[in-house]
């Protein structure tokens, strides 16, 4: 996909949410009743930096960079007078505070048998954001015009053994390279040394989600009603044509509320497993979504709001009648503390 120079570069994922993304994995499933054995895989998340790691292990100290897609961004209607554009400018803000809370399902099932939980817990991110003007040369090669650094501070989960985990993550930091329209264009991560791999997972998802989930505005100038589409591919396993048509509801100096629809669509008909063990089917694939966000033009992160999306998927075995069913949802949110 092209890069957008309208926008400045690419949204991903964090994200990218993988999404979120929706913030997905990839998973595997032994198929035994298969006459070749093949491994079939359980696709769950915006990105392959999803998987849940075997142990728990110090994750490293060197900042992990993840990939982000790049964006196009359309005007389908500029809104009503009077229009202007729209660009954060965040310079002189003092350091937003915010919790960022992500969830994320998945229910899988391989022809009638038991259906099989591969959810992640809820997960809630208490952020600290700040924004330079300086990127590093590798950001700007990305097109991004600003750095959004975050502190990570005492994340919390319903499920008691991963806020456990996560104590150790408190101090671990992140940066988002971004333009001034807000279109993410790299994701940094360095987790605090002594973090665990199964926290510092957890954390790159829900970051993951919410960058496939932000909003970029259009270069040209744009009012009340304004509606305009932002597109990109989602890499998960399958490659995902994403669509967010997002619609400009107020504006009320630098405060603007903004509704998001989103809906993916797999680029191909087949999926290719992992590790060249075979192929399967695409019969069916719905993936939509819907919510709104709050956005402070003076404000590094969303102020508020929340998007929830999930879908139905089939897969089928191109040498059997094996038929793998996939349900699965996710959601952000954004709050103030």
């Amino acid at each position: 996909m092209s890069r957008d120079t309208a926008t400045g570069g690419a949204v991903s994922s964090l994200v990218a949410v993988k999404s979120i993304d929706r913030s997905r994995t990839v998973h595997s499933v032994r198929a035994g009743f298969l006459a070749a054995c093949c491994t079939v895989g359980l696709l769950a998340g915006c990105s392959s930096t999803d998987a849940e790691p075997a142990a728990e292990q110090p994750a490293s100290t060197n900042e992990v960079t993840i990939a982000v897609t790049p964006t196009t961004t359309t005007v389908v209607d500029p809104g009503t007078e009077p229009r202007r554009l729209l660009a954060f400018d965040t310079a002189e803000s003092d350091a937003q505070n915010i919790d960022l809370t992500t969830t994320s399902s998945v229910q899988q099932q391989i022809d009638v048998g038991a259906a099989q939980d591969f959810s992640s817990p809820e997960l809630t991110v208490p952020l600290s954001a700040s924004t330079a003007d300086a990127v590093s040369e590798e950001d700007a090669s990305t097109g991004a015009t600003r750095s959004i650094d975050l502190t990570i501070g005492a994340a919390t989960s319903p499920d008691e053994g991963l806020t456990d985990a996560l104590s150790a993550s408190e101090g671990s930091t992140a940066r988002l390279a971004a333009t001034d329209s807000g279109a993410i264009t790299a994701l940094h991560i360095t987790p605090a040394d002594a973090a665990l791999d199964t926290a510092r997972a957890a954390i790159e998802r829900s970051f993951n989600a919410a960058v496939y989930r932000s909003v970029a505005f259009p270069d040209a100038e744009v009012g009340v009603g304004a509606v305009w589409t932002i597109d990109q591919q989602v890499l998960s396993g399958i490659t995902l044509n994403q669509r967010t048509t997002v619609t400009l509801r107020a504006l009320d100096g630098d405060r603007a509320t903004v509704d998001v629809a989103i809906t993916q669509t797999p680029e191909s008909s087949v999926w290719n497993l992992p590790d060249n063990s075979g192929t399967l089917n695409i019969a069916s694939y719905t993936y939509t979504g819907s919510g709104t966000l709050d956005i402070d033009l003076t404000q590094p992160l969303p102020v508020g709001g929340s998007i929830s999306a999930g879908g139905d998927q089939m897969y089928t075995d191109p040498d059997s009648t094996t038929v793998l069913r996939q349900t699965v949802g996710d959601s952000i949110t954004w709050g103030d503390r």
